[in-house]
């Protein structure tokens, strides 16, 4: 993953040159690197659950009796200006509506 955030310009200078719609795991190339889409956990949450944790930590708690929590909140970004001059070029493969993919009820 580390790779991937010191080389997110090239990651997403290589999708838009091949015109591939990419999805990013983190919101970096998405802001930064005028990557197209990402999907990723609410940072705002695992700041709550880390310091959840570090004050049962400092409460006394082992760790080994922490449980192991899973993110349950998700951010979608779309960068607009580079979704537009991606459909710009791709108009008829372009859905109109989210749900022409996945219906409305999916």
């Amino acid at each position: 993953m580390l790779m991937f955030i010191v080389h997110r310009a090239r990651v997403t200078e290589f999708a838009a040159r091949h015109k591939l719609p990419a999805v990013y795991p983190f919101l970096l190339p998405v802001t930064d690197a005028n990557g197209l889409m990402a999907y990723t956990v609410k940072a705002s949450e695992l700041d709550r659950n880390a310091a959840a944790y570090v004050d049962r930590i400092l409460k006394g708690a082992k760790v080994s009796d922490l449980p192991v929590q899973q993110p349950t909140q998700f951010e979608f970004v779309i960068n607009l200006k580079t979704a537009k001059a991606w459909t710009h070029h791709r108009r008829t493969a372009a859905p109109a509506r989210s749900w022409d993919l996945f219906g409305p009820n999916q």
